[in-house]
């Protein structure tokens, strides 16, 4: 005998979210779950195939990959807001690029990545003058500058680990990254602490602290932005831009 059942609202009854997240990338997941706690608020993931090294080439090599990665998200859902998780790979594919090709892919009411999310968080937060610590080889920086540059950011301080290898990147310890943000010096207005794969979420709060000056990750920012779109707000916020 087949026995009856009622159907209910989505889980995510307030907000939906999609991450798509870098096949190497550990960390990103983790940040998300755990700023948004709330049982009403659904995040769902899927990946994209990434490299086991970071180079310009193979960001770009992403952009091939990313229609099937947002494909399989539920199909049955509208997400609030999908995100690509990469900083650097939506710096060299571009964030229009990017909306397109994961809007295409799945029913989306908005897309954003992290780069979009950072240039959004400065405009709120009102700095123009960057601190920049990044864990890449130069010639995959180069790009994430020209592109803040071309926003109308000026980076006058960069530190970086110089690493190539993300496996490496998502090892990092935390305390190296506070150590090297501070290191940046008093003429910044704000420090951008750029990398999903970058275990920045525990230090946030405290590098302001001691620079008395806001600090924006990716995945915070990201996190941040999504939120605004889907009209909620994080329910454990980290750092002055989440209280925005």
């Amino acid at each position: 005998m087949a026995q009856p059942y009622r159907l209910t609202d989505r889980i995510g009854r307030r907000a939906a979210l999609g991450l798509i997240v870098l096949q190497a990338d550990e960390t990103i997941e983790q940040d998300f779950r755990r700023l948004f706690t709330a049982s009403d608020v659904a995040v769902y993931v899927s990946r994209v195939p990434s490299a086991a090294d970071v180079t310009p080439e193979t960001l770009a090599a992403m952009e091939a990959a990313l229609p099937a990665a947002a494909a399989l998200l539920p199909p049955s859902l509208e997400f609030d807001a999908v995100g690509y998780g990469c900083t650097t790979g939506a710096t060299v594919i571009g964030p229009g690029r990017v909306e397109k090709l994961v809007a295409g892919a799945c029913r989306a009411r908005a897309v954003s990545d992290p780069l979009s999310a950072v240039l959004a968080a400065f405009q709120a937060l009102g700095a123009r003058r960057i601190g920049l610590v990044s864990p890449y080889i130069a010639s995959v920086t180069a790009p994430l500058r020209a592109a803040l540059a071309a926003a109308g950011l000026e980076v006058v301080a960069e530190m970086s680990f110089d690493e190539r290898e993300e496996a490496r990147v998502a090892r990092i310890d935390p305390e190296s990254i506070r150590e090297a943000a501070l290191r940046l010096g008093d003429g910044v207005e704000a420090v951008f602490l750029s990398c999903t794969n970058l275990r920045t979420l525990d230090v946030i709060d405290g590098i302001e602290v001691a620079l008395d000056r806001p600090v924006v990750g990716s995945n915070q920012a990201l996190a941040w932005h999504m939120a605004h779109l889907a009209g909620i707000t994080a329910d454990r916020p980290v750092g002055r831009l989440m209280a925005i």
